[in-house]
């Protein structure tokens, strides 16, 4: 891979670990390849790189290998960061938030949306209801207070929660809208309509590889 004069991003439009790693080289104004696999013919080149077998994973010019979506964010913020994303996402109550997302709200989240794949699931509300429990609820009240998780504007956290609140939210469009979390809701709705998301939501030709030209958020933050 030293060849490579770009970053490359192994991808899946719709996985929310992928999602965040897209956003967060967009935010961080970096040019990189993308190439968004087939999850049944996985690139034999991408699994050389990360036996692992799932996305994303970014290869950089230099043939250093990341393999874990905040990884790729915190080296996007790195290489360029002037508005803070990265920096505003470290505090002990962000890191906890963040925790909770990656741990019991995803561990909730795949037993409703897949309660098929679980045999401790009896009913998909019990995962369900546990999610709001562990992380909605506490989300809206964040948001109550202000607009963003990462306060007046956003940060790290707000592009690595997103794509699991909208995850969610897509199981049961009705249902969700019908929860008593207004700030949640309208939050979601913000992001689901902005710029970047759109820009990070491309779609590309399968299979292929496609360049994503460096993006100024400026305008859009």
């Amino acid at each position: 891979m030293t060849h490579l004069t770009l970053p490359l991003l192994y991808s899946y439009r719709r996985c929310p670990y992928a999602m965040r790693a897209r956003m967060a080289l967009l935010v961080a104004g970096i040019a990189f390849e993308a190439h968004d696999i087939v999850l049944r013919d996985k690139p034999a080149a991408m699994l050389a790189l990360s036996p692992k077998g799932t996305v994303p994973v970014l290869v950089l010019p230099d043939g250093t290998v990341l393999e874990q979506s905040l990884d790729i964010m915190q080296w996007a913020w790195h290489q360029h960061d002037p508005a803070g994303w990265w920096a505003r996402a470290q505090s002990a109550d962000h890191l906890a938030l963040l925790a909770v997302c990656d741990g019991a709200f995803k561990h909730q989240l795949d037993r409703y949306k897949y309660p098929e794949r679980f045999d401790d699931v009896e009913h998909r509300a019990q995962p369900r209801d546990a999610a709001v429990e562990a992380l909605l609820a506490p989300l809206d009240a964040r948001l109550q207070r202000r607009p963003q998780l990462g306060g007046e504007t956003p940060c790290a956290t707000d592009l690595a929660v997103f794509p699991f609140v909208r995850q969610f939210a897509a199981v049961e469009p009705g249902w969700f809208a019908s929860l008593p979390l207004p700030a949640l809701q309208a939050w979601l709705a913000g992001w689901l309509a902005h710029p970047l998301f759109e820009a990070a939501m491309v779609k590309l030709p399968t299979g292929q590889t496609v360049r994503f030209a460096a993006w100024s958020p400026a305008a859009d933050a």
